[in-house]
């Protein structure tokens, strides 16, 4: 569901993306700091690779995170301010709105009525 915009995704799905982009970019700085000079240059350009394959997928499962919470999917550009970030945590960890809103039924499926 990387490439979805649309719709709603429930908060185990955003920490659980989150997750494993956190654990793959630990091993990969791991990696950059043991390795010798030449080879943790390979490392880093190896990681700056692995952040921009993750954006979009990043961007559409926080959007759609927003959109369960009941967001606008504009909220996002708050990341782009560093007191955002906090705000943005705040959505993320909220619950999802019972039953269908205008983004789509509930991705738990609980509560729809």
């Amino acid at each position: 569901n990387w490439n979805n915009f649309e719709g709603r995704a429930s908060r185990k799905e955003l920490w659980m993306f989150f997750l494993i982009y956190f654990l793959i970019l630990v091993i990969e700085i791991f990696f950059a700091i043991t390795l010798d000079r030449f080879l943790s240059n390979i490392a880093i350009v190896i990681i700056f690779i692995t952040m921009l394959i993750h954006f979009f997928p990043s961007l559409a499962v926080a959007i759609r995170r927003l959109q369960d919470s009941g967001n606008s999917a504009w909220m996002v550009v708050l990341s782009l301010i560093p007191l955002g970030i906090i705000v943005l945590l705040i959505f993320f960890c909220k619950d999802s709105l019972p039953g269908q809103n205008r983004y789509g039924p509930n991705p738990k499926g609980i509560g729809s009525y």
